[in-house]
């Protein structure tokens, strides 16, 4: 049976990670360059679930949802009863019912874990305490959409510069997922092997990502010493203090990372001449990066990687709710007589 949610990337296999890719590339061609539409999901309706403030989620998931021809529903915090009065068990059974999608940006990763096991529609993680797996998505597109000349993505190297927010985590999952080199360049303490990011007990973070590399042929190095990032083709950096961290904060972590951890200029031509720099935004401009990385026409891709994560979320929400459909076999002949006795009591409203 396919996966019915998309909580996190290694629950597929890199093959069908890349159709989604080359779903994602199609549509965004049809519509960039030819101003058409895919509306394959004409009258479907995705209820969106925001446990946080947002910019790139949610207009990503709003837009694609109308793109597609159906319609996206907000539910900001406080709006719905998720995890209150209500069980989360419960909003999902009845969420799964008036919805045929579901997308949640939680504060707690069980959360979304718990929507998908209760949900009788998709579920898709909109971002957690865990994980990233749509900012993954929008990331690998960039990245094939950007390859050094001759390169395949599985050729490629892949530095994360700085803290182990659960985006650095997410990028460790799909390089070693796609056969890249992934490097962690960050201080001890932050690093991804530090176990920081550890939610779930059961789950050893590094243990998935090095199975990965074994089916793959990825490589992973997590270092302090800056010669990791040399020959890097992407160089990725994200905020020093995560969304969800109490654990640094004001001049304590411009302690720990500043400057030994900023990209600049001079470490994006350290790791290599062709180098792409990547961040998921939003930047703090200074810190991480400095703007005239940021703004460097050439060597910045995060912008376009911002406008991906729209057309990467179309085919999620493509790939899973048509897949999802074509599972349940659809009786017709009770279709017909649905629409029959909906017409007689139209026309007898109608006299």
């Amino acid at each position: 049976m396919a996966v019915k949610d998309y909580i996190d990337t290694n629950d597929f296999t890199k093959e069908e990670l890349l159709d989604m890719i080359e779903l994602a590339q199609s549509m965004k061609a049809m519509i960039k360059e030819g101003g058409r539409y895919p509306l394959i999901l004409k009258d479907r309706t995705l209820g969106m679930i925001f446990q946080q403030v947002s910019t790139r989620t949610r207009i990503s998931f709003e837009t694609a949802m109308t793109d597609l021809g159906g319609h996206a529903q907000f539910f900001g915090p406080g709006t719905i009863q998720l995890g209150g009065h209500e069980t989360l068990e419960d909003t999902a059974r009845v969420m799964g019912s008036l919805v045929d999608i579901l997308m949640a940006r939680v504060n707690r990763h069980p959360d979304v874990v718990g929507l998908a096991k209760n949900s009788a529609v998709p579920v898709i993680n909109g971002m957690s305490d865990f994980n990233h797996p749509t900012q993954e998505l929008g990331d690998l597109m960039t990245m094939i959409e950007n390859l050094p000349e001759g390169k395949k993505i599985e050729d490629c190297k892949l530095a994360f510069v700085g803290d182990a927010t659960q985006v650095c985590v997410s990028l460790m999952f799909i390089a070693s997922k796609m056969g890249m080199d992934f490097v962690h360049f960050g201080p001890e303490g932050h690093q991804v092997t530090d176990g920081g990011l550890v939610v779930d007990k059961t789950v050893d973070i590094m243990a998935v990502a090095e199975e990965n590399c074994k089916v793959s042929g990825g490589t992973i190095t997590v270092s302090d010493d800056v010669e990791c990032v040399k020959g890097a083709d992407f160089v990725y950096t994200d905020v020093w203090y995560g969304l969800y961290d109490a654990e640094e904060g004001g001049e304590s972590y411009m302690d720990v990372f500043y400057p030994k951890y900023q990209v600049t200029m001079d470490m994006m031509d350290f790791a290599g001449p062709g180098s792409k720099f990547m961040h998921c935004l939003p930047a703090t401009r200074g810190e991480e990066v400095v703007d005239e990385v940021m703004d460097d026409p050439e060597r910045s891709l995060c912008w376009v990687e911002a406008e991906n994560r729209k057309h990467s979320i179309r085919a999620i929400l493509a790939y899973l709710l048509l897949q999802h459909e074509a599972e349940r076999k659809a009786d017709e002949a009770a279709a017909d007589e649905a629409e029959a006795r909906m017409s007689a009591v139209l026309a007898r409203i109608g006299k």
